[in-house]
Parts: structure tokens; C-alpha cells; sequence
């Protein structure tokens, strides 16, 4: 009798329970979040197929934000989107393609008080930058480590480090001499990482890496970390990892984390022991003023600094490498921007192309000279327009009633539980910001707004909420300064974006005039019969096979490593 009546009640039930399943479920696809713009989604893998299908029309090595940015062409340009990929990622995630919500999402408000708070796939970052870091870290904490290692990244303290920084510049020059006359192809990518690596040793923690030299004579913090680099060549929100792929970062950056506790302990002991070191700027690297009112290296001390090396060392190393792969791109491409530089040069930095002579106007006066290279500012700013190194997720937990403008009539719509990736790739090429060139490689259009320091940055925050408004001009003729933000914006910018501007000026300046660069393989430029490059009605070199683009990785950086051909100039 019992098993009848169960019977019964499994016939009638189980039909409902389907019912009531399939409801919830076409609620979780079409009804949740209907009010967003975002495409056609299936009611099983919502929007994965669409994706699936904008992958399959470029080269698969492509970065996502390619794939963003025609899927937002597809819907008409809204200010954002949405993208529902799970169950392939544990929340459904909003492009955001409006410098307007970017500034709203990056600005302090009373409800975030250092801007949105940091998207929870930022965790996938773990391995290589450490659970403590600033990168991932939000509210006190944030700002507790924030107001450490400020002072290591104030500008007049990088200007005091200058000699150091052109001092890992001359191997670079030495190597592209080599290259030059040996005529040989090689990627860009690996002299460009293995020179920041250098730099940002010296600057942050005051050591030879000797990332240039040959690896058996490499760091261990190098070699660990470029092998821990290696395990992360294709990373994005959501991704899902196989269980040998975690376990082998897990391991690498288990050995990278090593060696670099190991390298704060020896200058730990070294700030506290001055005279057992002959190093003059031992006393100024950016660990030794983060730990010079520490008595106790404690172990939770100690994992909470090297939580914050290991980000300056992946985040100083990648933005300056991809800035230059591109800089030297796009200027071989465009023979006026390039003659316009060198003509800056010559003017800044006298007729002697020679590296020491470059090298000695930046150490005997820097500031000055930095200071009158607008020019080469404008080529700066206006590469990390057209590639910036990677976007920035934000979140907005559920409860806090979070709203945000969804279409041109002003309506809002909640976004709370959704990650907000704000697209600097989109954000940067916004025609309704940029115009016509939006697309092209235009330094011109940053003269006389070329600043691309913090202190900058701020000014312009400061001007918006005091006049315009964040997003709108301030004058007829600069940028909106919350449509330029490869280093963000707000309370979160980017620790160390003076070091990259003062890093990419010294060696745009030892280059530019001493060396002419041929892009080979993807990429490839047309010459003419006499060796010039041949330029199209916007002065840009034509591209008669497949065009240089971003592939996918942790931050977004050229396909193939930038295979180029060097010469002295003539």
C-alpha cells in the first residue's frame, strides 16, 4: 500500500518538479535580465554560442576583447552588455563599453568608497601575483597596502632611481647592436620582457636580476617566474581549468614565491644592517622604504610583501614590454610619427645618437628632460589608446542594489552578482569619443594633454567633478579623461604607472633615432623600390597580408612575439 501511494505521488510529482525546473530555469535565461541589452541566448549555454561563433570568424589565437567588440558592433554599440556564459563561469558578465560607467564604476562613492569593489575572477590571478596582493585586495586592506608602498612609486623618487633604470638599458642597446649587424629575425617580446624584468628588479627591489643574460645565469627569480608565466598562456573570467594545469601553477608559483621571499629577507637584513651592503641605493628601492619602520619579518609579514613584489614584478615587467613591441610597430609603420620623434629627440637630447650621450641627458636632468619629451609622451599615451595591456573586472555584490544606464533612454537596470569588465579596448576606440581615427595611430591628437603620470590623472578627476562632469570635455578640443585609462582611474589607478611612462621615455629615446625596424611575418609592411614604406591616405603603412593583433594570454600582447628584422640607421 505504501509503495502504491508513492508510486502515485512520484507520477504526479515528478511532472511538476520538470515544470517547475524548466520555468526556473527559462527564468534564469530570458526573464532575469531581459531589461540588458545582450545576445539571442539558448536556453541551455545562454550566450556561449554566440561567442563560440564570433571566435570561429577571426584567427582563434585572437584576445576576447576582439570578440567583445564585434559582438557589441552586432548589438549596436550599447553602453553595455550582457554575456551569460555559465554554467561555464560562475556569473553572468557585463562588457562595458561606455567611459561614462567606467568612470562610475572607478570613482569612490558611498557605496564603494574606493570605487566598485574587484571582481572575484580576479582570484584566478592567485598563482602569480599571491592572495594578499593589491591587485585583488579591496577595501582597508586595499588601502592599508596602498599607503606602504606609495612611496617607492612617487615621481621624485623614480626620478632619483633614473641612473639605475638606464643603467639596465644599455644591455638592451648592446644585444639590438648585435642583432643589427647579424641581420637575423627575433622576437621583440623577449629583449622587451627581459629588460623590464631588469628594471623592475632594480627599482623594487634593488638586485641584478640578470634577466638578459643567458638563463643558466638568470635569477632564480627569473627563471621561476617566467616558468610560472608560462603555465597562464591563456587566461580569462570563468576559464575552466584542468586539474594537471592548476596543479602545475600551483607548483610554479609555489617555487616563484620562494625565491622571492627569499631575495625580501637578504634586504630586510640589508636595510636593517646598513653597513654589511656597498649598494648606494639599497636604502631607496621600493622594498626597503615599505619595510624601514619594520623591526619583525614576521611570516605573515613576509608573505604580505612578497604577495605585493610578485604583482610589481608581473604587472612592471608585462605593461612597459607590450607598450614597446607596440610603440616600435606602429612608429615603423607610420614614417611621419617616427620622423616627427627623432626630431624631438634630436632637439631634447642633442646630435649625439650615441647611447651614453642619450643616457647622460636623463641622468644629469631627467625631470627637465622627460619634461619637454611631449612628443614622445603623445606616442605613449596614444599606444596604450590603440593596446591596452588588459581591461579591469569589478563586481557589485548581491544586496547592494546596484544600478547602472543600460540604454540610450536612460533606463537602469541592477547588476548586482554580475562581473563588470570595463573594456579599455572598446573604451579606447569609442568613435563617438575618438571620430574616424579611432582606429588609427594618431600621437598628434594628445598635444598639449600628452601627461600620462598619476598626478595628471588625478588633475583631471579633480577638474571633471569640478566643472563638467566625469566623461564630458573640458574644452573643445581634449579628450574626455575618463576615455584614456590603461592604468585606470579613480582611488585603484595603477601603482606604478610613473615608473612605465619613465621607463618607456628613456628607451624610446636610446632606440628611435639609432636603429630602423622591419616587421616580418604577420604584420608585414609594403615597401617601395627605393626601401620606404608605403603609406596610405592617413600616412599608415599598408599591410598586404594579415594585420598585427593581441592573442590571448593574461594581458593582451602581440600574436607572434613581434618577429622583426633590425639595422642601424643610416
Amino acid at each position: 500500500m505504501a509503495l502504491t501511494t508513492l508510486a502515485q505521488v512520484a507520477w504526479v510529482g515528478v511532472p511538476l518538479l520538470l515544470v517547475y525546473l524548466y520555468d526556473r530555469l527559462r527564468a534564469y535565461r530570458f526573464r532575469q535580465n531581459f531589461n540588458i541589452p545582450q545576445p539571442k541566448p539558448s536556453l541551455i549555454l545562454g550566450n556561449m554560442g554566440t561567442v563560440g561563433e564570433y571566435m570561429k570568424k577571426g584567427n582563434p589565437e585572437r584576445n576576447t576583447d576582439y570578440i567583445w567588440s564585434d559582438i557589441s558592433k552586432a548589438l549596436g554599440d550599447p553602453p553595455l552588455y550582457l554575456v551569460d556564459v555559465r554554467p561555464f563561469s560562475a556569473y553572468p558578465i557585463c562588457i562595458v563599453n561606455s567611459h561614462e560607467i567606467a568612470e562610475k564604476l572607478s570613482k569612490a562613492s558611498k557605496l564603494f568608497a574606493y570605487g566598485t569593489t574587484k571582481s572575484p575572477t580576479m582570484s584566478s590571478l592567485q598563482p602569480i601575483v599571491g592572495r594578499e596582493s593589491i591587485l585583488i585586495q579591496d577595501g582597508e586592506e586595499w588601502k592599508s597596502l596602498r599607503k606602504i608602498f606609495n612611496p617607492g612609486f612617487a615621481p621624485q623618487h623614480l626620478i632619483s632611481l633614473l641612473p639605475r633604470i638606464c643603467e639596465k638599458t644599455i644591455p638592451f642597446v648592446n644585444r639590438l647592436d648585435e642583432l643589427a649587424r647579424s641581420g637575423e629575425e627575433f622576437a621583440l617580446d623577449s629583449l622587451c620582457v627581459s629588460l623590464t624584468f631588469d628594471i623592475i628588479g632594480a627599482v623594487v627591489l634593488d638586485l641584478d636580476l640578470h634577466a638578459q643574460a643567458p638563463e643558466e645565469q638568470q635569477s632564480q627569480i627569473v627563471r621561476d617566474y617566467t616558468k610560472l608565466l608560462g603555465a597562464f598562456s591563456d587566461i580569462g573570467m570563468g576559464v575552466i581549468v584542468m586539474p594537471w594545469t592548476a596543479l602545475r601553477r600551483w607548483y610554479r608559483g609555489r617555487k616563484a614565491d620562494q625565491a622571492v621571499k627569499a631575495a625580501i629577507q637578504q634586504k630586510f637584513d640589508e636595510v636593517k644592517n646598513p653597513q654589511a651592503t656597498k649598494s648606494a641605493t639599497a636604502a631607496k628601492s621600493v622594498v626597503a622604504l615599505a619595510l624601514q619602520h619594520v623591526d619583525k619579518l614576521t611570516p605573515g609579514l613576509l608573505q604580505q610583501t612578497a604577495d605585493q613584489i610578485k604583482t610589481f614584478l608581473f604587472a612592471g615587467h608585462d605593461t612597459t614590454a607590450i607598450l614597446l613591441q607596440w610603440a616600435i610597430y606602429e612608429l615603423s609603420r607610420h614614417p611621419r610619427a617616427l620622423a616627427t620623434l627623432r626630431a624631438e629627440h634630436d632637439e631634447v637630447l642633442g646630435p649625439d645618437t650615441s647611447p651614453a650621450a642619450v643616457i647622460e641627458a636623463f641622468t644629469t636632468r631627467g625631470e627637465e628632460t622627460m619634461r619637454r619629451m611631449k612628443y614622445t609622451s603623445a606616442v605613449i599615451k596614444e599606444v596604450l589608446r590603440l593596446y591596452p595591456p588588459a581591461g579591469t573586472a569589478r563586481f557589485a555584490p548581491k544586496g547592494t542594489g546596484f544600478t547602472l544606464p543600460v540604454g540610450a533612454d536612460g533606463r537602469d537596470a541592477c547588476v548586482d552578482g554580475m562581473v563588470l569588465y570595463i573594456c579599455h579596448h572598446l573604451i579606447q576606440r569609442d568613435r563617438a569619443v575618438y571620430g574616424d581615427t579611432a582606429d588609427v595611430f594618431v600621437p598628434e591628437r594628445w598635444l598639449g594633454d600628452a601627461d600620462t603620470d598619476a598626478a595628471a590623472s588625478a588633475a583631471a578627476v579633480a577638474e571633471d567633478s569640478a566643472g563638467t562632469g566625469a566623461g564630458k570635455p573640458r574644452d573643445d578640443k581634449r579628450t574626455p579623461a575618463s576615455a584614456w585609462r590603461p592604468f585606470e582611474r579613480g582611488p585603484r589607478h595603477c601603482i606604478g604607472q610613473e615608473l612605465a611612462n619613465i621607463e618607456a621615455r628613456v628607451i624610446l629615446a636610446c632606440i628611435a633615432r639609432r636603429y630602423d625596424f622591419v616587421k616580418v611575418g604577420i604584420g608585414a609592411l609594403d615597401y617601395d623600390a627605393d626601401g620606404n614604406v608605403v603609406v596610405d591616405d592617413v600616412g599608415r603603412g599598408k599591410c598586404p597580408g594579415e594585420e598585427l593583433f593581441n592573442r590571448r594570454q593574461v594581458t593582451s600582447r602581440p600574436v607572434d612575439g613581434t618577429k622583426v628584422r633590425v639595422s642601424l640607421r643610416k
